[in-house]
């Protein structure tokens, strides 16, 4: 799949930066590994209400974790939507 082997690349170059991995965009970037695998496991296992209760939750996270990096810094934000493939939150 061309968007887990291009967030794979993404998550390489976060690791040779190991000072850096308490950034957002990191932070953001392992949600959406993350979040991408939960959705396969649920595609076969439809019935795992665990699972589905802990994607729910990291979706949350990312969206917070995306809303404090659009307020800050909107460049850096509109860059990793970018690289990552995701959709734009919803403005009130």
């Amino acid at each position: 799949m061309v968007k887990n082997s291009f967030i794979s690349i993404i998550l390489q170059e976060q690791e040779e930066n190991k000072e850096n991995s308490g950034s957002v965009e990191f932070q953001v970037v392992s949600f959406t590994n993350k979040i991408r695998r939960l959705t396969s496991h649920l595609e076969l296992h439809k019935k795992d209400y665990l699972s589905q209760r802990g994607l729910r939750k990291i979706l949350g996270k990312r969206q917070r974790l995306l809303a404090y990096l659009s307020k800050k810094n909107r460049a850096r934000y509109k860059e990793l939507i970018g690289q990552l493939n995701i959709r734009e939150r919803k403005t009130r």
